[in-house]
């Protein structure tokens, strides 16, 4: 062992412990008993098997692990954006892809193509930029991976910037926010702004967060670690308090996360904020050919009752494969045209192969029973799927590479038309483009969303 460190052995990590014990002990707290020879046992934490606590101890130990169930914060209200309420819609569990013989797969095609028919599959290319990236983009310091982030930050912001977004008198709602940057970039953009609020909303604790970097004083930064399932923004005391307009972001929200964060947005927010859903919002201050955001000053702060109070909603899409029917928002779409928690959990799988395009490069990385969980800091979340799973046996001589990418893309545009329908639904004017190239990321699509000018009177004279 170093000198000063634990003299227990891990063999689990084949290298000796490297905590601190106490003065004049060789072993520290956790691995203790191995020099004592009194008959005092340690057993697993209950409430975490990976840290063991005496037993004599052990109620004592519960009232200050680290582990115990801390208390709920005021926003989090259980299930309020699961969706499904109805248990005998919630579906059966499937069979995988693998096990479908190719007459049933071939028929799924059928279906997918049909119901895909008259809808727009074929996207504009919207790929911008934003002056705030510029010097990190002309940076040498920045490796590949780096670059290819800070082109798709640098696009968001784009798009943000031409939907009217960035402006004063906003709270921006980041979704799987993770570190941080996507926000961290939208302060920088604004920072000649003056009454702006950050929310970061992640479920886990992150490592490497920017949050240090913020430093302007007149910028709000707020993190709320809660599932997005049961995050209700009505009830966070940030935005009770000041009613700032909200823009909805997130960058690669995957799969079933970014239902649950448009129900948040458009629902549990919206409805409880408005009591009234139809309300008009506020007049336009820019030509009536562009979409813009309502937004208030800081001087009307109690005027909630003449706008829609989520002004925005810019996300990037991401693993179509890990979406859930249960709290999927195109549900009704999907009944629309003859389809059901069947189809739609096949499609879903179906839509990895937009992104791995089951070649034998990749299925090479996908042969480790646990490739789904790893992951690194490209923060893509392009994990292809094994073959099993992608039902690459089935698929043997029957379909070519690019038509198993063809049917892959179609589930994914199918799976973001239902969504595009739910906003349409809401009163939002949505919207799909690819906001960057595909050597840059496979998943390159953004969805936004505005109030519908319809809900935006003109100006007058």
């Amino acid at each position: 062992p170093e000198p000063g460190r634990c003299a227990h052995f891990v063999l689990r990590k084949r290298r000796f412990c490297r905590m601190i014990p106490a003065a004049g002990r060789r072993f520290c707290g956790e691995h203790g008993h191995e020099e004592e020879q009194n008959d005092r046992k340690r057993i697993p934490c209950p409430l975490d098997p990976k840290h063991t606590v005496y037993e004599d101890q052990l109620q004592k130990h519960l009232k200050k692990c680290n582990s115990r169930e801390k208390p709920k914060p005021v926003y989090f209200v259980q299930d309020i954006n699961a969706g499904l309420k109805d248990v005998a819609e919630i579906p059966e569990k499937q069979v995988p892809l693998s096990s479908l013989s190719i007459e049933e797969l071939q028929n799924l095609i059928i279906k997918l193509k049909k119901a895909s028919n008259g809808l727009e599959l074929h996207l504009k290319e919207q790929i911008l930029s934003h002056q705030a990236l510029q010097e990190a983009l002309n940076d040498p310091k920045n490796g590949e991976s780096a670059f290819k982030h800070l082109k798709q930050q640098a696009s968001i912001l784009g798009n943000m910037e031409k939907l009217h977004l960035l402006g004063p008198g906003r709270c921006f709602v980041e979704f799987g926010a993770g570190r941080g940057k996507l926000s961290h970039w939208v302060d920088v953009a604004l920072q000649n702004v003056e009454s702006v609020q950050f929310l970061l909303v992640e479920r886990a604790t992150t490592r490497f967060k920017v949050d240090g970097k913020h430093k302007r004083r007149d910028s709000i930064f707020e993190r709320l670690q809660v599932d997005i399932q049961h995050l209700c923004l009505n009830k966070v005391p940030l935005l009770e308090k000041k009613k700032l307009p909200v823009v909805g972001i997130g960058k690669h929200l995957c799969g079933a996360a970014t239902d649950l964060a448009l129900r948040c947005l458009v629902e549990s927010y919206t409805t409880c904020c408005d009591g009234e859903d139809e309300e008009p919002a506020p007049k336009r201050s820019r030509a009536a050919q562009t979409e813009v955001a309502p937004h208030r000053s800081a001087g009307n702060e109690n005027t909630t009752e003449d706008h829609k109070p989520v002004a925005g909603i810019v996300i990037a899409l991401c693993c179509h494969h890990k979406c859930d029917w249960t709290h999927y928002v195109g549900r009704e779409f999907f009944k629309s045209v003859g389809l059901g928690p069947v189809e739609f959990h096949y499609f879903q799988r179906m839509s990895s192969w937009a992104t791995c395009g089951m070649r034998e490069t990749t299925s090479k990385a996908s042969t480790s029973e646990d490739s789904e969980d790893q992951t690194d800091d490209t923060e893509e979340h392009e994990q292809t799927l094994s073959r099993t799973e992608s039902g690459s046996d089935t698929l043997q001589g029957t379909l070519s590479v690019e038509e198993r990418k063809e049917i892959g893309c179609l589930c994914k545009r199918l799976i973001d038309h239902g969504r595009i329908e739910y906003l349409q639904q809401q009163g939002y004017k949505a919207a799909l483009q690819y906001y960057t190239e595909s050597a840059v990321s496979l998943e390159n699509v953004l969805l936004t969303a505005v109030p519908s000018p319809s809900l935006i009177p003109e100006p007058t004279i």
